[in-house]
């Protein structure tokens, strides 16, 4: 695995928009990380600021 999880241990899940507010990835996401290859990681984490937004609202 050459990106490392973005998680901090957190791993609570926002009602609304199903993102973890530690690492700003679904349930889905943090699930299937392992076997997610790099491009994929590497999408998740450029839209860390996107999701970000989302939980500010």
């Amino acid at each position: 695995m050459s990106i490392k999880s973005p998680c901090i241990d957190i791993c609570k899940f926002d009602g609304e928009t199903g993102l973890c507010v530690g690492c700003l990835r679904t349930r889905d996401e943090c699930k299937s990380w392992k076997k997610m290859k790099d491009r994929r990681r590497r999408k998740i984490i450029d839209d860390r600021p996107r999701r970000e937004a989302q939980l500010d609202r």
